[in-house]
């Protein structure tokens, strides 16, 4: 089971040091993808210019946009909500970024009232990621949200 306390006390450590965000979003992904089991990509995904734009991440090589709405991190950045997809497969317009890929979560993440980005990470399993999965990863990400400086 996953310690999400200890690895949101990991995250503010770090924060201590630097709060800007691509070194605190570079330590947040390789925290997630060493701190959860059965995990082959961990990173975040940035608004740029109407669309999700590639952040820092640990894992293969991925999508460098993609448009709100499309896949499960544009609809969870154009909802605004947390988004737990136990089979990828049967997402309607799933973007298959690793074809490795079988199940999903995506956290939005906010600031100043606003979707700035969203934490997406993916599993070779189906049905990987639990409601526990989902509150912890939650709470990690208003951690992050609390300390992330974008400027």
């Amino acid at each position: 089971m996953t310690d999400y306390a200890l690895l949101k006390k990991q995250l503010l450590a770090l924060a201590e040091d630097e709060g800007y965000f691509i070194p605190l979003l570079s330590n947040a992904s390789a925290l997630l993808y060493a701190g959860l089991d059965d995990l082959n990509w961990a990173g975040f995904y940035l608004m740029d210019k109407g669309s999700l734009l590639l952040g820092p991440f640990q894992g293969k090589v991925a999508c460098i946009r993609i448009p709100l709405g499309k896949g499960v991190c544009g609809t969870a950045a154009l909802r605004d909500e947390t988004i737990v997809v136990a089979n990828v497969h049967d997402f309607p317009g799933h973007i298959a970024c690793d074809g490795a890929s079988n199940s999903e979560i995506v956290v939005p993440i906010h600031h100043g009232g606003k979707v700035v980005g969203v934490l997406d990470i993916d599993s070779p399993s189906l049905s990987r990621f639990s409601d526990g999965d989902r509150a912890g990863l939650e709470e990690f990400v208003r951690a992050l949200e609390s300390v992330v400086s974008y400027e």
